[in-house]
């Protein structure tokens, strides 16, 4: 329970930080969300070599999406994804119903315009994560009312 908190507490001042410290021009660019994608990357493919040392090898996209959403959302959102969809052509939507990182902010549509600050770093996870099992992809977040979310995952054919 207090690592969940001192995660919390972790992750809003690091969004808090990084916009504090952003010139206009770049909260404006995106460059902001750009940095905290870039950081959820990198701590995505150190957690995921951390968390598949032992386990067998995957047999293929569907499998490791699968333990995307069981294995590494329980051990850094402590509950697996409430639903995973695929088009079977390279495209998963996640979707988490009760998202950890906004379950701090209104349940109503009051503060809708800035989730995308507090998705950002989730993107970066999931991308790093399947980064560093050998799969490129696009991560997006969209958010139709808090706490709930979904996060779709376009796989990038090499």
């Amino acid at each position: 329970m207090a690592d969940e908190a001192l995660f919390l507490l972790l992750h809003n001042e690091m969004v808090s930080g990084v916009y504090k410290s952003a010139e206009q021009g770049e909260v404006e660019n995106g460059r902001c969300i750009t940095k905290l994608e870039n950081m959820g990357f990198r701590v995505g493919q150190g957690l995921i070599e951390r968390f598949t040392k032992d386990t067998a090898r995957f047999k293929d996209e569907l499998d490791i999406m699968k333990f995307i959403c069981k294995d590494f959302w329980t051990a850094v959102f402590k509950k697996q994804i409430d639903n995973l969809r695929t088009n079977h052509q390279g495209i998963y939507v996640l979707q988490d119903n009760k998202f950890r990182l906004l379950t701090q902010m209104s349940a109503g549509k009051q503060y809708l315009e800035h989730a995308s600050k507090y998705l950002a770093f989730t993107c970066g996870l999931i991308r790093g994560g399947l980064s560093n099992l050998g799969i490129k992809s696009i991560v997006t977040a969209e958010v139709s009312s808090m706490p709930a979310c979904k996060f779709q995952v376009m796989i990038q054919k090499l």
